[in-house]
């Protein structure tokens, strides 16, 4: 079973690109894809909302989870979200280890 998480970071005048770029650029967002547990850490810029980026976040378990949040990026990544002055909104999924079912294979096309 794993977990995702999407983080919806929304900001005024491009702040919210400019953090996205910041993690990068600063190697943090390599450090945590490096994290023991991390499985995607992905930044993505919704077309139709342009002040908000979209964080795919995944992990292998909560465990992997818990010890990044207990690490001590995460007030790296804290201090950054303030300097961007960004607000949150947060979806989490659980995988399905059982896959795509049959009857909704027929309309992926891989």
């Amino acid at each position: 079973m794993s977990i995702t998480v999407n983080l919806y970071y929304m900001g005024e005048n491009g702040n919210a690109r400019k953090f996205a770029e910041e993690m990068e650029q600063s190697g943090v967002a390599d450090r945590i894809r490096n994290e023991d547990g991390n499985l995607r850490y992905e930044y993505f810029v919704p077309l139709m909302q342009p002040e908000t980026v979209l964080l795919i976040d995944s992990w292998a378990d909560q465990d992997a989870i818990d010890r990044h949040h207990a690490s001590p990026m995460m007030t790296e990544i804290v201090a950054l979200r303030d300097k961007y002055d960004l607000h949150m909104k947060v979806e989490r999924f659980v995988s399905d280890e059982g896959g795509v079912p049959d009857h909704d294979k027929s309309f992926i096309r891989e």
